[in-house]
């Protein structure tokens, strides 16, 4: 084996020679590429948590996955955006959810239907009461003209 400064000459493998060179990658494009890359998945998970709270969603892990289309362990090895989203959920454990909410906006509306329906029933009931005794009064009236 010979060497020459930082080149790595030639290596003899199995009576083959082989040539390679120990210099230096120029990796610059592909190490920006990344931290932009990075940069880029970080602005999309803070996005899709704003959204979610704007939206009054939960927040965990899997519904942050799925809107910022991320890995749930790119989620859970980024510290800071693990504490955040740990935090976030913390806070909305005594909130009621969106869910709960609407069913309890539907009972409550089901009630308030429930309530003019039977108010409309008890008219109509009056109604067919007074249009009865009308038409018993009428047709005593009519036998009365007829003898």
């Amino acid at each position: 084996m010979k060497q020459d400064g930082s080149i790595l000459e030639t290596i003899l493998i199995g009576g083959n020679k082989e040539v390679m060179s120990s210099h230096n990658r120029n990796t610059i494009g592909i190490k920006a590429f990344a931290k932009k890359k990075k940069e880029m998945t970080a602005n999309r998970v803070d996005e899709a948590i704003k959204k979610l709270i704007k939206k009054k969603e939960k927040i965990n892990f899997n519904t942050v996955s799925i809107n910022a289309e991320v890995s749930k362990g790119y989620l859970y090895n980024n510290n800071k955006i693990r504490r955040r989203i740990e935090t976030l959920r913390k806070q909305q454990q005594g909130l009621p959810s969106p869910k709960l909410v609407k069913r309890q906006m539907s009972d409550a509306s089901k009630d308030v239907l429930l309530a003019a329906k039977n108010k409309r029933i008890r008219e109509l009931d009056d109604e067919v009461k007074r249009l009865k005794k009308e038409l018993m009064y009428l047709r005593g009236k009519l036998y009365e003209d007829m003898s």
